[in-house]
């Protein structure tokens, strides 16, 4: 008998300078110059879906995998990091049925380039297209989203398994 699991991610990570902007696998450039400071690429896209598949597979969350106390993760590419998780859950015979994703920041506008985001997350999780969604929008101007702080991420994950 087929079960379906569901899990939520939610991530944050501050904006600083000489850093870059990564989300969902892709780097956009900040009118300000401004990228997420973190231990890994810092890709809160990413960060979340990862903590929504953890989640939804009951195998904790991203801290423990990755912890960043880690010096194996400094720097990391958060879409390496997804990949394996993908494949911890397909080795616990659980399949990636849908993900949906919101991206909410100010600037630069993420919805010209979530398409190129969900390509990306997709092809890191090796499911089709449409089982991958990427939605952005903004803090309109309130909360450490809308003063340019920082960027957050929120996540949903649907896995089918026993």
């Amino acid at each position: 008998m087929s079960r379906v699991r569901t899990g939520i991610g939610w991530d944050s990570h501050r904006l600083e300078a000489g850093r870059p902007l990564i989300l969902g696998g892709v780097r956009l450039d900040h009118p300000r110059a401004l990228g997420l400071a973190g231990h890994s690429d810092a890709d809160v896209l990413t960060h979340a879906v990862i903590d929504a598949l953890l989640g939804a597979g009951g195998l904790d969350d991203i801290g423990t995998h990755f912890p960043d106390t880690d010096e194996r993760w400094r720097g990391a590419d958060s879409l390496a990091l997804l990949r394996h998780v993908a494949e911890l859950l397909a080795a616990g015979g659980l399949e990636i049925e849908h993900l949906d994703a919101t991206l909410v920041m100010e600037r630069p506008k993420a919805g010209p380039r979530k398409h190129e985001m969900r390509d990306a997350l997709a092809a890191a999780l090796g499911v089709a297209h449409d089982r991958v969604n990427v939605k952005a929008t903004t803090g309109e101007g309130i909360g450490f989203v809308g003063r340019e702080e920082g960027v957050a991420a929120l996540a949903v994950a649907t896995l089918r398994g026993t």
